[in-house]
């Protein structure tokens, strides 16, 4: 639809000049003139569209990064709901917004869906068209506050909760972190030493001619294994990690590998807390911001990103379908802790659902996060003493030749 600039007179002998679309010149001069303005002039604007003026400025902007991060999208977030409160209208706020991003992909994403407003989409629909990165929860939540006139408020309140899940995710990452990195340079340590170290030393030893330890032969028989077994070790493990992700997206292998993450003492209870935590932050935001709680728990099913709980939440919705409320489904599934099926029953009969809800999440949040510290803690002197452990058995085993050799050599003189 082409987009017509018009210079117009009031009644009170005001002239102005505003922009807008419309099927042809004729039918805009007669809509203007119906509302009692004397036309000075109207013409077609014939700039560049919004995606075009986007394309020009991707081509000279600096990005700081490629991809999406959830940091990006928790400063949108924020950006959008302080724009819409301060009564910034919706296309102006996201064309400032997508001139500031440092995200390449979210530039270009977020230039589309200006686009989009622009022709005349709702934000909701416009984020429906890119469900791998607005996906239903934000579609859903955007279209709550479209309904309600309330965006600035649903948009500050998903904010809030991806800065929840930011830091949440980070404080499990950084836990888990350093005894990664110490088992990877253990593995290194074992590699160096079977390639390069082993086989110089392997040489000294053949040139004296010397009848070697059982704890040499032992070490120096896995060195010559991984030798001359490495490229195919290293295709078994890449074929190994490939095939058990293929196998994990299927929805029999995720259900079994979650089954197996249950199945672990102490680790399984935790993960568990982690799908219960989400479970609680989601439905709590999306009942908070008034999605009927059927329509919420058709959402959380689906980014409840585990597939056992997603099974539990549609029995749960079938209940709450049925007439139950949500507490007692929940309890017979055995799936949560007693102690959120009390919070949400207290909840449920105060009419604070979405806060009980946001005390469920909070609570397991602060556990998980606990625990993932004194594992961290825990993990840290163990990977230490297993490398010591690990490189110290390597190094006696080379070395202890030539101990038998010095003796040898001190009793025969």
């Amino acid at each position: 639809m082409p987009k017509f600039k018009y210079t117009v007179k009031n009644a009170n002998g005001e002239n102005f000049t505003d922009s807008k679309e419309a099927l042809d010149k004729e039918g805009l001069v007669a809509e203007l003139q119906k509302q009692g303005f004397f036309i000075i002039r109207i013409e077609e604007d014939k700039g560049k569209s919004s995606l075009e003026l986007a394309s020009k400025l991707a081509t000279q902007k600096k990005f700081t990064h490629k991809e999406i991060k959830i940091e990006d999208l928790l400063s949108f977030a924020r950006q959008l709901a302080t724009m819409l409160e301060a009564g910034v209208n919706l296309h102006r706020s996201l064309g400032v917004i997508t001139q500031q991003v440092e995200s390449e992909k979210l530039f270009k994403l977020l230039s589309q869906i200006t686009s989009d407003v622009e022709s005349g989409k709702s934000l909701s629909e416009a984020f429906a068209i890119h469900p791998k990165v607005f996906n239903q929860f934000w579609v859903s939540l955007v279209e709550v506050g479209e309904a309600s006139g309330t965006m600035p408020i649903v948009l500050d309140k998903l904010a809030f909760y991806l800065e929840q899940q930011a830091s949440f995710r980070s404080s499990i990452t950084s836990a888990v972190m350093y005894p990664l990195v110490l088992f990877c340079v253990c593995i290194l340590a074992v590699a160096f030493f079977a390639l390069f170290v082993g086989p110089r030393f392997e040489k000294v030893f053949q040139s004296m001619g010397v009848q070697l330890p059982f704890l040499t032969r032992l070490l120096l028989g896995f060195f010559h294994f991984v030798q001359a077994n490495f490229f195919l070790l290293c295709v078994a493990i890449f074929v190994g990690i490939f095939l058990l992700k293929k196998y994990i997206t299927t929805p029999l292998g995720r259900e079994h590998f979650e089954l197996f993450l249950f199945s672990i003492p102490v680790f399984g209870k935790i993960y568990r807390l982690i799908i219960v935590e989400r479970f609680a932050s989601q439905m709590s935001i999306l009942v908070e911001t008034g999605v009927p709680i059927l329509y919420a728990l058709e959402v959380t099913q689906r980014f409840v990103n585990s597939s056992i709980c997603s099974k539990v939440v549609d029995d749960i919705k079938e209940s709450v379908r049925q007439g139950e409320l949500l507490a007692a489904p929940m309890e017979r599934s055995k799936f949560f802790p007693s102690m959120a099926i009390q919070m949400i029953t207290v909840g449920e009969e105060t009419g604070e659902l979405d806060k009980m809800l946001k005390h469920v999440a909070g609570f397991y949040q602060g556990n998980v996060e606990t625990f993932m510290k004194r594992l961290g803690t825990l993990i840290e002197p163990i990977m230490l003493v297993v490398m010591g452990v690990v490189i110290g058995i390597i190094v006696i085993a080379m070395f202890l030749p030539m101990f038998n050799i010095a003796q040898l050599g001190g009793a025969s003189g």
